[in-house]
């Protein structure tokens, strides 16, 4: 069995799936190419052309009507920013199952992009024996995003600033680009990092998410790792004076939005000539870096380079702002089968026995993934009998084989931990 740090969490939510963001580019408005293919050859690019009709529970502010998507009338904007910015909302489009596998995509718009607003177009992707990588911006006129690895499923997120924006149609085009060496890292990265209370109750995160009182979630100053609403898709492990604590990427913040500081200086969003590892809000803070100034232009007070929730905040044992220890979870070697979970508010444990500490818990029906098995404690639930468990390594945590929506009951393909 693999050593575990002692995590606890109070929070209900998951990893559904899919997880982390990129900034915003502009993109402006352009003619829709006739003829656009909807059907591939057999070794040819895929292409399609999403319905952007459908808004649902992980979508923010945003509507749909008259064939065009727009910005809510009353948008809420992202809180841990604190800063007054154009309207702004998001859709993030169904996950698109590819025949083959794919490591770049280009994105077309038919869009109105008036002076001083943005569309933003971000891919991820997954495959069967990896997670969702974080979100890359598809640049401007249909260049290629390359993603970090090949996969199987795509999924897209449009962001939207300005009131008057309008998104008519997108067309992609996945297909795979020359091999390219790219190393990843075996275990996540981990800095010790400044960080503050966010509170705010009440306020809505960038995905949409109202804060409640004792809260348990984190913003990060990036939407590269931005979860969907009610996901865990990009989590953080964070110790504090007290305990650990593994909190999902709920929120963008503070300071920045476009300060992925956890990425290679090479990858970075902003601020390359940076360190990995060192916040743009810290090196303004510290060194005066950026003439001691944050994106929007604003004084840095402090070196923050995530905020906490409430809950999350004092579990770790903060009284006060003050330096912790994050985990960023969805980085480094992402290798792992997935499956589906069924069930309602399934606890992620410690360890493969249910008297140990809950490290998580899923809300709803999930993709999970999956690095290796363990006999465990035996468990019988709605008439289902199991002592196999489930190790998620994005959760540093085990779940019954019960919750695997798979009719094995030991997983097949999944070695023993």
């Amino acid at each position: 069995m693999r050593p575990h740090i002692a995590v606890r969490h109070t929070r209900r939510r998951p990893i559904r799936l899919l997880g982390a963001l990129a900034a915003l580019a502009a993109l402006s408005g352009q003619a829709w190419p006739a003829g656009a293919a909807e059907h591939p050859a057999a070794d040819g690019p895929i292409s399609w052309s999403p319905d952007l009709s459908v808004i649902d529970t992980d979508d923010v502010d945003v509507r749909y009507g008259s064939g065009q998507l727009r910005v809510a009338q009353h948008p809420s904007g992202p809180a841990s920013v604190r800063t007054r910015a154009a309207a702004q909302g998001s859709l993030v489009l169904a996950e698109k199952r590819l025949d083959r596998a794919v490591d770049r995509v280009r994105a077309r718009l038919d869009a109105e992009v008036p002076r001083g607003a943005e569309v933003a177009l971000d891919v991820r992707g997954r495959s069967t024996d990896r997670g969702w990588s974080e979100w890359h911006t598809a640049p401007a006129g249909g260049t290629a995003v390359r993603l970090p690895y090949a996969v199987d499923t795509v999924q897209v997120r449009l962001t939207l600033r300005g009131a008057e924006t309008a998104v008519r149609k997108v067309e992609l085009t996945a297909d795979t680009a020359p091999q390219q060496s790219r190393r990843t890292a075996a275990s996540p990265v981990k800095y010790r990092l400044f960080a503050t209370r966010e509170g705010l109750v009440g306020g809505t995160t960038a995905n949409g998410h109202v804060i409640q009182p004792n809260d348990h979630f984190v913003a990060l100053p990036s939407r590269r790792g931005l979860s969907p609403k009610g996901t865990w898709d990009y989590s953080v492990q964070v110790c504090g004076p007290a305990r650990c604590e593994t909190a999902p990427v709920w929120d963008v913040g503070p300071w920045n939005t476009k300060d992925d500081y956890w990425n290679p200086s090479g990858e970075r969003e902003m601020w390359r000539d940076l360190p990995q590892g060192t916040p743009e809000a810290q090196a303004a803070y510290q060194s005066g870096y950026n003439g001691g100034l944050d994106e929007f232009g604003r004084r840095v007070a402090n070196p923050a380079g995530i905020d906490l929730a409430d809950g999350t905040f004092y579990n770790v044992g903060l009284n006060d702002n003050g330096w912790v220890d994050v985990t960023f979870l969805w980085t480094g070697d992402q290798t792992g089968a997935t499956f589906p979970t069924w069930g309602t508010d399934v606890a992620v444990r410690q360890a493969s026995t249910t008297s140990s500490a809950v490290v998580a818990r899923l809300p709803g029906p999930t993709q999970v993934r999956v690095s290796c098995q363990e006999r465990g404690e035996t468990v019988t639930y709605e008439g289902h009998t199991n002592d196999a468990w489930s190790y998620l390594p994005d959760y540093d945590g085990y779940i019954s084989n019960i919750f695997i929506d798979v009719a094995e009951a030991w997983l097949p393909g999944v070695p023993e931990c």
